[in-house]
Parts: structure tokens; C-alpha cells; sequence
């Protein structure tokens, strides 16, 4: 069964307290005991941590389409895009979404509770951002609403500084700005650290890693998206330097 059949039909084994939790119960139907959502299953934290994934994006993708002041059309389809929800489950994805525009709970709760599940697995972040950052340009114009947003979330994440640099520069930068500030080192870094970097870049963000690490399969494409953009990124610092 699809992510989107468990969350939705109600199928998985979860417990999912807090705003994400309130969330869902409330898409659902069903009453919500302090905010948690539970049932039994034989792969209980696996779900947990993929429902949680799923419902956060759902929620923080929602805020992300408000952040302007307005939702368009384009980011509602970017949304719906990204994540490759099956047809049959459109119009209930569409539910938890509009559920979410509508909630008072702030993106800031939302983004905690993600960042406290997924603390040990920092790409998966960074893709989740990665699709923020693709619903933010749908329109044609990243508000700067949108782009203190996407700073705010990524801050709770715990990218700062020159993580953000990089992750701002990898998806909003004009040529994708630099490919040294895309993989996130300095020009003048030497060729094996360089090589290093990059391998080690390839392996955290490897599909198969991150689906280990909760993200479910629906949404694999971010994942892909950024492995693209980091062998890119190195391509050109290979021709640069003739290596």
C-alpha cells in the first residue's frame, strides 16, 4: 500500500503527538486524544517517522503557499507535482492541505516537531526544503515572504549561515550560482578534499539511504532532483579545473 493509502485509509501503525498529529486526526475524521494518533502495526517507528515525513510536508507545503500573502493555482499544482500522488488520492491529499492552510497552529511548531524526528537524518531536511523551494518558485516570483519563510524553517532545521548559502544558492541562484557554494565548499579547496566531498555528498543522498532513513518512496523525486544538482555541481569544477 501507497504512503498516501496508509495515512489516509487509516491502515499503518502510528503515534503521532503534537500539531502534526492534531492534524491528521483531524483530516481523518477521528477524534484526537491530546494531539496522538495511534494504531498497531508490525513496523511501528518505520511509519512513524514516513507518516510524519508525509503529513509534515502536507502541512509546512501548505504554510509555504500562504507565505505570500495568496495561493496560485501554479503552487498548488507544483505541490501536487513533486510528490506524485496517485489520482485516486488527490482529492483527499487536497483535504489534509486545505486542512492545513486553515489551521491556526503556526509552520514554526510544525517544522519543530519535523526537525526533532528527523535530527539524525539532516538530508532528508534538506530535500524537504528542496520541495519548499520548488512549491516558493511555481508562480515565477519567490516572494520575499516566501524566501524569510523558507530561511525561518530551514533555521529550525538547523541550517544556518553557509548551509543556508548553499541550499538558497542550489535552488534560487542564477545558473544555480556557483557549483563550489552548491556543494557547499570553497573554491580554493584541493582537489582531494574536493573528490572527498563529493563522495560523500553521492552517498547521504543516495535514494536508498534516505528512503532507510523515512522518506517514503512517493517522494523520491526531490531526492533525485538534488542528487542531479550535486553531479552537476561537480561536472563543472572538473572541467574548471581539467580533472
Amino acid at each position: 500500500m501507497s504512503i498516501w493509502g496508509k495515512i489516509l485509509g487509516g491502515a499503518a501503525g502510528f503515534a503521532i503527538g503534537g500539531p502534526l498529529g492534531a492534524l491528521l486526526g483531524a483530516s481523518m475524521g477521528h477524534a484526537v486524544d491530546s494531539g496522538v494518533v495511534s494504531s498497531t502495526s508490525s513496523d511501528g517507528a518505520s511509519s512513524t517517522r514516513k507518516i510524519t515525513f508525509t503529513i509534515g510536508v502536507i502541512a509546512l507545503s501548505a504554510k509555504m503557499a500562504k507565505a505570500d500573502g495568496q495561493v496560485t493555482d501554479d503552487e498548488v499544482a507544483a505541490f501536487k507535482q513533486v510528490f506524485e500522488i496517485p489520482p485516486h488520492e488527490v482529492k483527499n491529499v487536497s483535504r489534509v492541505f486545505s486542512l492545513a492552510q486553515q489551521d491556526t497552529a503556526g509552520y514554526e511548531a510544525y517544522a519543530k516537531q519535523i526537525a526533532k524526528l528527523f535530527g539524525d537524518a539532516p538530508n532528508v531536511l534538506e530535500d524537504l526544503l528542496g520541495a519548499l523551494f520548488y512549491i516558493a518558485k511555481a508562480d515565477g516570483v519567490v516572494h520575499p515572504g516566501e524566501l524569510e519563510y523558507l530561511e525561518n524553517v530551514a533555521t529550525i532545521f538547523g541550517f544556518e549561515n553557509e548551509c543556508w548559502e548553499s541550499l538558497k544558492a542550489l535552488h534560487l541562484g542564477p545558473d544555480k550560482a556557483s557549483p563550489y557554494t552548491v556543494l557547499g565548499v570553497k573554491p580554493d579547496i584541493s582537489n582531494d578534499e574536493l573528490k572527498k566531498t563529493y563522495r560523500d555528498l553521492i552517498k547521504e543522498n543516495h535514494p536508498d539511504r534516505l528512503i532507510a532513513e523515512g522518506m517514503p518512496e512517493e517522494f523520491i523525486q526531490v531526492a533525485n532532483d538534488r542528487l542531479a544538482a550535486i553531479n552537476s555541481a561537480y561536472d563543472k569544477i572538473e572541467k574548471l579545473r581539467g580533472l
